[in-house]
């Protein structure tokens, strides 16, 4: 759940990148509009901000769509917009009153009417669509059905699933919707107290979009509070009674502290939790989404940027929030806003009669700047919260950000020159350990320049397959090499420095003990050399051995912590405490199958213990699929291991001794 919350976050970035620029415009349409002056030049800047302000849920949906798919395709962003409209259009107030027969549309649950840019809405739907396209890009239907085949069918098979979820919503959203409205009506009788809570219910449900329900209760007339309407009426509220000094604005001025303070501060804390060599793409983030805080009010470029990767610290933050407006309450400090509760707003407030004592709200906007600040930074490093910059970089990195100096960026350069660059490589795809490549011709493949970048073999398979063994770090080259051929960078063009091949025995090393080692399934154990695939059996992964399964279970051949779990689910790297690396791959060739065989028991991160049921395969759907099942066991750090000692061509039941490793 972690990962995948952090996979959420890295792929919101890149819609949230667009949103400093649209609050600047229209905060400076408002900073204008606000002086007395309104013309063409004012509706075009607020409209051109507003064209992407208004469309935040579409931008999410696509953005998550393209960002959780396996290999960021285009044909999931499609998906995630056509998942997007179809609960924008059925929830529509207008379709839902012809839906449940209602006479006018009036009758029609408010709920519904929030449905336009629900970001709740357009992050289920990008999620969808990309569960979607995880699941049925390689899907090939019938030959009478066949041109839905693949990429065609994830957008039909999106619409059909959020189809389903509207359905649900139809039946859920008002109930809850009617509960929050009834909540806020409950607390608003409380005072400051419940100026606080408001505040920290209003940040807490942003990302389900339910926050609109608290601010129809606080904001407008649905309860007589009205304090947004009744604040910018101005003399006008004061002499008809609508308007109390001191006490109208109690639900608007606490956000001041927040937005135009406390939150660039806590850009400040982030930006200083970031390490070193990110510090520059996390600054560049923070100074935009800090400053369109401050200046517009619009907090969704911070925001986001933390609420699923760090959500402890989102939490964190509507406590701040919740703290704000109850201190702002309490005092009877008052100010009001139009659009947001930033400098813009701030500034235009300060003339308005119901203000009361609005200048006390840049003290306390101090203040919160410092408990924002050292509260951010304090639960970030307390934490160890995966906030932008901090990113764990055993994971996927953050797209679309250039690592020329990365050690896998420089091997993927010289690699990708030395099979003759984009002129001569065709695809570029890859397995546990090895990079699997089609080329135009294997006979234009520098093969020794490749093995001078200290890779463990290079494998040729006819005129046009060739595969390059990398180690379980594969995917990152993989990754690299595609931004290279998309990129099209020449075959002659250095783009890298000289990459300087370290020693494996200076990274690992064991200490002098022997380790068991059991056998990972029932059957016949034999020596790694003879297994069927001359990567293994020639040890270019390090030395192992290997057991032809009689059964389905696998389990644990040593004890350790799950390093990694390749995406098809057919290998697993296992570590253990005193560092022995140790790569478990379930048959042959059978990346081929996207995972369909294996069910896994593990994940990464976790601990296992030797003798653990890991997985379960299907060898029957194996054997079909004309792939051979062998379990290899390949220890991956081989220059740690000084000996190694294995039975072989014996039959073997699961979790037995097999040998042992010596360090």
């Amino acid at each position: 759940m972690k990962a995948y919350m952090q996979r959420m976050g890295r792929s919101l970035m890149l819609p949230v990148a667009v949103l400093p620029a649209a609050s600047l415009l229209v905060g400076i349409a408002n900073w204008i509009v606000g002086m007395g002056v309104s013309n063409a030049g004012t509706t075009f800047l607020m409209n051109a901000g507003l064209a992407i302000l208004n469309h935040l849920a579409l931008l999410f949906a696509v953005g998550l769509a393209l960002g959780m798919s396996k290999d960021k395709d285009g044909s999931a962003a499609l998906a995630g917009l056509v998942a997007y409209l179809v609960p924008q259009t059925v929830l529509a107030s207008e379709s839902v009153q012809g839906l449940l027969g209602l006479e006018k549309l009036s009758d029609v649950n408010p709920a519904f009417s929030t449905m336009d840019n629900n970001v709740f809405i357009g992050i289920i739907a990008g999620l969808t669509a990309a569960a979607m396209y995880n699941r049925f890009s390689q899907v090939k239907l019938p030959m009478a059905l066949s041109f839905f085949s693949g990429k065609r069918l994830v957008p039909i098979m999106s619409a059909l699933a959020m189809l389903v979820i509207s359905a649900i919503l139809l039946f859920i959203w008002p109930s809850v919707y009617d509960v929050l409205v009834a909540f806020g009506k409950g607390i608003s009788h409380l005072g400051f107290v419940g100026a606080g809570l408001y505040g920290f219910f209003n940040r807490l449900l942003i990302p389900t979009g339910l926050h609109h329900a608290l601010n129809s209760v606080f904001w407008f007339d649905v309860a007589g509070i009205n304090d947004i309407g009744n604040f910018l009426a101005g003399q006008q509220a004061l002499d008809s009674g609508q308007a109390i000094v001191g006490q109208t604005g109690m639900y608007q001025a606490g956000f001041f502290p927040v937005m135009m303070f406390g939150l660039p501060a806590g850009a400040l804390a982030i930006y200083q939790c970031a390490r070193p060599e990110k510090k520059k793409q996390t600054a560049s983030l923070m100074l935009a989404a800090a400053f369109a805080s401050f200046f517009t009010g619009v907090t969704e470029p911070l925001e986001f940027s933390f609420m699923f990767v760090a959500w402890p610290l989102y939490v964190l933050h509507a406590v701040f929030t919740g703290i704000s407006l109850a201190v702002s309450a309490f005092f009877h400090w008052t100010a009001g806003f139009a659009f947001s509760a930033g400098f813009v707003d701030y500034f235009l407030s300060l003339k308005n009669p119901v203000a009361n004592q609005p200048l006390m709200l840049l003290v306390q906007g101090a203040v919160f700047a410092v408990i924002y600040y050292f509260g951010f930074r304090f639960a970030i490093q307390k934490f160890n919260l995966m906030t932008p910059g901090r990113e764990e970089t055993a994971g996927e990195e953050t797209p679309d950000i250039a690592t020329g100096d990365d050690k896998f960026a420089v091997l993927a350069t010289q690699i990708y020159q030395a099979l003759g660059g984009k002129e001569n490589v065709r695809v570029i795809d890859n397995c546990t350990t090895r990079l699997r490549l089609q080329v135009q011709d294997t006979d234009k493949v520098d093969q020794e320049k490749i093995k001078q970048t200290g890779v463990p073999g290079v494998k040729v398979i006819d005129k046009t397959n060739i595969q390059v063994v990398v180690g379980t770090q594969v995917q990152f080259v993989a990754d690299e090499m595609s931004r290279l051929q998309q990129g099209g960078t020449n075959t002659g063009e250095s783009v890298a420095k000289p990459m300087i091949v370290e020693e494996k025995e200076e990274k690992t090393t064991l200490p002098e003990e022997q380790l068991a080692v059991y056998a990972p399934s029932k059957g016949e154990l034999i020596p790694i050399s003879e297994v069927a695939d001359p990567v293994f059996s020639e040890k270019m992964m390090g030395d192992g051995f290997a057991v032809l399964p009689e059964a389905n279970e696998v389990f644990a051949p040593i004890s350790g912590t799950i390093l990694n779990v390749f995406p098809t689910k057919h290998a697993i790297g296992i570590q253990t405490d005193n560092g022995l690396e140790v790569l478990l791959h379930m048959g042959i060739n059978t990346v081929d199958l996207k995972g369909e065989p294996f069910t896994l028991y593990v994940e990464e991160g976790q601990r296992i213990a030797r003798g653990q049921l890991i997985a379960v395969v299907d060898l029957e759907m194996l054997e079909k699929a004309g792939k051979k099942s062998d379990m290899i066991v390949v220890f991956t750090n081989g220059a740690a291991v000084k000996e190694l000692s294995i039975r072989s061509n014996a039959l073997v039941q699961a979790n037995e001794v097999v040998g042992q490793v010596k360090g």
